[in-house]
């Protein structure tokens, strides 16, 4: 057919349709595509015959159906039948349909996407009509700039959240986990971050979030910050493979911003979420678990995602990477967190039993780490910080003591000094999200001491002017 037309163009002498043809059959759309068959039908999977030497691992298919046409994901190969997980729950699948070759997923992220909410097939579910495809299309399954050629990570910023910029200061391209059991406040702190002003642009998976969420934390939370930010979001029941794109659709989106020159904050609301997607997927398609019912794939899978943030190649922008980790049962150590802890940048610990006491954010001091924070702080910062957390810790390993009585002020000043000045922080350290970000945190815990001991504050730099 192809032929034939070319043969009528030539000797019609028409050049202009013959390049028309020539574009068009240029485009891969119009190549030719490999097809297959489903041979079985099964939870959570279906099985396609005749795609074997044309597929990969992780490429899409598309089911042909009465209802239409329905994406896959290849999750497994063998020599006669390829195992595809669909991506749309309930999606009709009869015997003998037609499943065709689609290649990578891609994406096509464009300037006018932000202040846009998509799903994880890049479609937008906001109700503000359709969005723009970029010029340059993405695989959601990209990897990492080589280590090499990536710039370094030395420029810090605030949070505004002062129980962070003073124990756990963040760089731009940091990558930062937020480690706590269920209900203590993680997407709670998450919002907080989403309102620093250091980044240029904001991209925000929420990973299995409950529906009636989601707009509460776009519209309230981020608020005016949402004309900078795109939202990727897959919803607690939607299938495992939507549940387990959001995040790849979400960092690519971020990666390109990143390459334009943006420093770009990613916020994935969880990613112990996209471990369990990838868990329900990988069962599906018959792979053994090896950790507390998790599979290979997910140790995989989780470094893969994580190292696509941080900074580009020289002179490209950064990915800060903020994550929530949900620990099953208040456990740090099971597999998800664990792993995830040694390939992040640092952690914070939200503690259930600070949450108790009405202290928000319910951060630990102490347990809390950032890898870079000698990039952040001053010396004298850094000198300080060291002995604020000496003062934290003197108080809470002598709590019982104290409350039975068996201690006696002055015989020991530095229990004196502690008793007297780490309420004061705690007080401090209190933060709804209600209130406006901290723009100098130091400032503020400097002025509650002095008021504590009952000296007056400086006057500020206004006041002086």
């Amino acid at each position: 057919m192809m032929e034939a037309a070319i043969l009528d163009a030539v000797n019609g002498g028409k050049l202009a349709q013959l390049a028309g043809l020539a574009a068009r059959y240029a485009d891969p759309a119009f190549s030719i595509a490999h097809g297959g068959h489903v041979r079985t039908i099964a939870a959570g999977h279906y099985t396609v015959a005749g795609l074997s030497k044309h597929v990969r691992l992780g490429e899409f298919v598309a089911h042909r159906s009465a209802t239409g046409i329905h994406l896959g994901e290849v999750v497994r190969v063998e020599p006669d039948v390829v195992y595809v997980c669909p991506i749309e729950p309930g999606e009709p699948i009869g015997i003998g349909d037609t499943v065709i070759r689609k290649g990578a997923f891609r994406v096509s992220p464009d300037d006018s996407w932000c202040g846009r909410t998509i799903n994880s097939l890049g479609e937008p579910i906001d109700g503000k009509g359709p969005i723009t495809k970029g010029l340059s299309p993405r695989s959601i399954a990209n990897t990492a700039p080589p280590s090499m050629t990536r710039s370094r990570v030395e420029k810090g910023f605030k949070t505004g959240v002062r129980a962070i910029d003073i124990f756990s200061p963040l760089c731009l391209g940091q990558r930062l986990g937020i480690f706590a059991g269920s209900g203590v406040g993680k997407s709670t702190l998450l919002s907080m971050l989403a309102r620093a002003d250091a980044f240029d642009k904001v991209v925000i998976a929420l990973v299995g979030e409950r529906g009636r969420e989601v707009r509460e934390f776009i519209e309230d939370t981020l608020g005016d910050n949402m004309a900078k930010s795109i939202a990727v979001v897959a919803t607690s029941d939607e299938s495992p493979m939507l549940r387990k794109m959001a995040p790849l659709v979400a960092i690519t989106i971020a990666e390109h911003f990143r390459d334009q020159g943006d420093n770009v904050l990613f916020i994935a609301d969880s990613v112990t979420r996209f471990a369990h997607a990838i868990r329900e997927v990988a069962v599906a398609s018959g792979e053994p678990p090896i950790a507390r019912g998790y599979p290979a794939s997910v140790f995989t899978e989780l470094p893969r995602l994580l190292e696509r943030a941080g900074p580009g190649v020289e002179g490209a922008g950064t990915i800060t990477a903020i994550i929530s980790i949900l620990v099953d049962g208040d456990n740090h150590n099971d597999p998800i967190a664990d792993s995830t802890r040694g390939i992040l940048d640092g952690h914070i610990v939200l503690d259930r039993s600070l949450a108790e006491e009405g202290r928000y954010p319910p951060i630990n001091p102490l347990a809390s780490i950032s890898r870079l924070a000698r990039k952040a702080w001053t010396e004298d910062q850094e000198k300080l910080v060291s002995r604020l957390k000496s003062l934290v810790h003197r108080y809470e390993e002598t709590r019982d003591l104290r409350l039975i009585g068996g201690y006696r002020a002055g015989s020991d000043p530095d229990l004196d000094m502690a008793i007297k000045q780490v309420p004061v922080i705690y007080e401090v350290l209190k933060q709804t999200p209600g209130e406006k970000p901290a723009l100098d945190a130091y400032t503020d815990l400097a002025n509650a001491l002095r008021a504590a001991a009952g000296q007056p504050n400086p006057p500020s730099a206004m006041a002086r002017r």
